[in-house]
């Protein structure tokens, strides 16, 4: 396999993809698909054009993503923006999507991925990036849970846990990011809660309806984003709350606690302070520590320092942040974060803005770059 003859071809695919009609993000989906499946077969059949060949199966990936991505807007625009509260009436067939693409033929991760490129419509670069994975690695597991499904039937669905996981990636992608999946990942898991009596399918729920009932204060009027703490908690929608912690009550009374469980426990420990200065942070801590001992995640790690940093002081924050990956996303934006409670804002101001340069959108770049000029204002002329 001549890997400097594909990397010389991708650039001029791409062109030829863009030409025809295709938006540059999802060219780009289809010619690393391509690729992958260039070093697959050409091994044992090289092509006698093999930019002619990658072009031809780069379109095909195109026009299968782009009827994939038309069928879920289809699916999208039968629900109001807004997720409507109680028991849902049926269950539609992308619930049953979702089971079928968690096949057990699937490694979990793949049955993700695949059900997140094939039924969510994200893209690779954005699934790439809920995995924290770089986006080559992404397209080749996408690539390989394509071809391993190809072949088997789908007489066996998958398993519960893994539709959780999917629901919850699509539910965060929509949630903070680019493309707006919340209120169908929200709709989906009560379809699921009303099929399946399980406590961490409750608690997904709880989970989702308590972030989303936040979701009209995070940003302001000019679209910036607004830290929890600044938020206007009037604007809050208290139904969702209600609803949320009802739900999650209900679950936890099972005594079968799982990650969802908890991570809606902080949720609503958080919504239910009347201020920021009354969040039971002691509590909250509590709860990251059950979460470290379910999931073992470095980011449960990263929140965890945070709420230390509240209960305890900065210092003790910044302790636990020690311990934490500094590669993972946000890690600085948190020592800054912590530093600025701390008092050394010279230090603050300077991570502020190295998160900045390293934030993943528009938004979050803004912010952070506002928070680094606020405190450069706030410190003494140099020299």
């Amino acid at each position: 396999m001549d890997e400097v003859l594909l990397r010389s071809l991708t650039p001029s695919v791409l062109g030829v993809l863009v030409r025809r009609g295709a938006d540059f993000a999802a060219a780009e989906d289809a010619v690393q698909d391509a690729l992958v499946e260039a070093v697959r077969a050409w091994p044992a059949d090289p092509p006698r054009d093999p930019k002619g060949w990658l072009v031809a199966v780069a379109w095909r990936r195109f026009l299968d993503a782009t009827r994939s991505d038309t069928a879920r807007r289809r699916r999208e625009d039968r629900v109001d923006e807004e997720p409507a509260p109680g028991p849902a009436r049926a269950v539609d067939d992308t619930l049953q999507l979702y089971f079928l693409c968690a096949h057990p033929s699937l490694t979990p991760s793949s049955a993700v991925a695949l059900t997140l490129r094939a039924v969510g419509g994200l893209t690779t670069r954005q699934i790439a990036h809920a995995y924290l994975v770089p986006e080559a690695t992404m397209a080749q597991r996408v690539s390989r849970a394509k071809r391993t499904v190809s072949g088997v039937r789908f007489d066996r669905p998958g398993d519960v846990a893994t539709v959780l996981r999917v629901l919850y990636l699509v539910f965060n992608e929509g949630y903070s990011g680019d493309v707006d999946l919340a209120a169908e990942a929200i709709r989906l898991t009560r379809q699921l809660a009303a099929a399946v009596d399980h406590p961490e399918v409750a608690g997904l729920l709880a989970l989702m309806l308590l972030h989303h009932a936040r979701r009209a204060a995070r940003t302001a009027s000019d679209g910036s984003l607004v830290p929890l703490a600044e938020q206007d908690r009037g604007r809050w929608d208290t139904a969702s709350i209600a609803e949320g912690v009802a739900i999650l009550q209900g679950a936890l009374a099972r005594d079968r606690l799982g990650e969802f469980q908890a991570q809606a426990a902080v949720a609503a420990l958080h919504a239910d302070a009347p201020t920021a200065e009354e969040t039971d942070w002691v509590q909250i801590v509590e709860w990251y520590d059950e979460l470290a001992r379910l999931t073992d995640s470095p980011v449960v790690r990263l929140n965890r320092a945070v709420a230390v940093g509240e209960a305890d002081g900065p210092r003790a924050g910044l302790a636990a942040l020690a311990a934490v990956d500094a590669s993972l996303p946000r890690h600085t934006a948190v020592a800054a974060y912590l530093h600025e409670r701390d008092g050394d804002l010279a230090t603050a101001a300077r991570l502020y803005a190295e998160a900045a340069h390293k934030a993943g959108n528009l938004a979050e770049r803004d912010h952070l770059t506002r928070r680094a000029a606020r405190l450069n204002a706030l410190l003494p002329p140099a020299g």
